[in-house]
């Protein structure tokens, strides 16, 4: 993660451990960002959404999750749906971990079914070609 920054307009300097998979991987229906927040430090400001919810998955280390006037104990294995109008930030709070997470972005309503009815089968083999372990 310590290869990559990333300079949001709100704020004065880049913010390192941040990267947005949207353009490296082609998506076209949602945005999902792989983040790392350095120990005893907050996002700098509390944001809504205009139509998207997002969904945070924390990986590694600990935390609180502010929502509207709730604030959420986080840590790994935690994961957090916010609605887009809901005021939302986050902090490391403790020890010298990073806090490691990723966030899911999709416009808000916009899920028509469940993505096991969505999948096709294909009549296809499946075939594996044995590799030694490096």
């Amino acid at each position: 993660m310590d290869q990559y920054t990333y300079k949001h307009p709100a704020l004065p300097r880049e913010t390192d451990g941040k990267v947005f998979l949207n353009q490296v991987l082609g998506m076209t229906s949602s945005e999902i960002s792989i983040n790392k927040l350095p120990p005893r430090t907050s996002m700098p400001f509390c944001h809504t959404h205009r139509l998207n919810e997002e969904i945070y998955l924390f990986l590694k280390g600990v935390g609180e999750f502010p929502i509207d006037d709730k604030v959420l104990p986080i840590r790994e294995g935690t994961v957090v749906r916010v609605a887009p109008e809901g005021e939302r930030c986050w902090r490391n709070t403790f020890g010298t971990d990073d806090l490691y997470y990723v966030v899911v972005q999709a416009r808000s309503g916009t899920y028509e079914g469940h993505t096991v009815a969505d999948g096709v089968g294909v009549q296809k083999r499946v075939r594996w070609v044995a590799k030694e372990p490096a």
